[in-house]
């Protein structure tokens, strides 16, 4: 019992700190590249904070078990809008630039509503992999290339003259990843122990602590930005994630074994997708995620919850 606490109290510093590092160096990052911190959210710091997610959607395809990698994408996609927008809105209040508003998000929304479109015949076949991955391509290319706005120049004066050194700035965003990767697992492994030694079913530890874990990383990516600040770096990571998941993640995925939708319902679909419209509405009307918005997309992943436990 004390070494899983000790564990856990690990876990969280190491998601912590890495967090810090992250948000931190992903600001250097985009100063030393030229380019808005939204970029670096949208891209970099989204594929990395979905690490998680990309390993056990290839694992379960290589180990036939592709309709896992589908579930993980969806639950993965209404978590990050749902609940960490909603706990990140809660702690902290959000504010988007225009071009998070205007291009990025509604361009989530037309890839998850894509993705609904190609699921109509109930999988994902390679040729709609090879599709999804081109869009993957697109849009960080797009991101990029398209101008989006004043590059941040209100870091301390130690901090401009290191983020000249590109080396410094990936080191720093690297190494904030990598502790972030290992403090979600090092916690999910503590608080899986402990949930067994306390005789919890094993179907209730994959639905949330598990579940949660994967999603950790954006978690404390987004909370850690939303204090630091960097509105475009808290939504950005979730936009980014959630676009890297079905394009980058599912499109691999897809290539490598025809998915099928398995135990994925159309509600589940659904609610991915009403998620995201909800969010872009959000952003668009409101411009900032605060307490009212945090505490919508709270209960409506509540609400989701709940609503499996009473289905399953």
């Amino acid at each position: 019992m004390i070494l899983e606490l000790l564990q856990l109290l690990l876990g969280l510093a190491l998601l912590y700190f890495g967090g810090e590092w992250l948000v931190k160096g992903a600001s250097l990052l985009a100063l030393r590249l030229g380019v808005s911190p939204l970029v670096i959210g949208v891209t970099i710091v989204a594929a990395g904070t979905s690490a998680p997610e990309l390993m056990v959607s290839i694992t379960a395809a290589l180990e036939d078990q592709n309709d896992i990698s589908l579930g993980n994408v969806v639950g993965s996609n209404i978590c990050n809008v749902a609940l960490i927008l909603g706990v990140t809105a809660l702690l902290h209040s959000v504010v988007s630039s225009p071009p998070l508003r205007h291009v990025h998000t509604p361009f989530m929304v037309i890839v998850t509503l894509a993705l609904v479109v190609l699921l109509l015949d109930g999988q994902l076949g390679r040729v709609d992999g090879l599709l999804l991955l081109a869009g993957i391509v697109g849009y960080t290319w797009y991101s990029f290339h398209r101008p989006e706005g004043e590059v941040a120049d209100d870091l301390p004066g130690e901090e401009v003259v290191r983020a000249r050194s590109l080396g410094y700035a990936l080191v720093l965003t690297g190494a904030g990843l990598g502790l972030l990767l290992l403090g979600a697992k090092v916690l999910v492994a503590a608080a899986v122990s402990l949930a067994t030694e306390a005789g919890v079913s094993k179907a209730f530890i994959g639905l949330t602590i598990v579940a949660l874990g994967t999603s950790l990383p954006e978690l404390t990516t987004s909370v850690i930005a939303a204090i630091r600040r960097e509105g475009d770096i808290a939504v950005g990571n979730i936009v980014g994630s959630n676009l890297f998941n079905i394009l980058g993640i599912l499109g691999l995925t897809a290539l490598i074994e025809p998915l099928s939708m398995g135990g994925v319902t159309w509600f589940d679909l659904g609610t991915m997708l009403a998620l995201a419209i909800l969010l872009a509405a959000l952003l668009l009307y409101r411009k900032v995620l605060a307490l009212r918005e945090g505490g919508l997309l709270l209960a409506v992943y509540i609400g989701y919850i709940t609503w499996l436990a009473a289905a399953s």
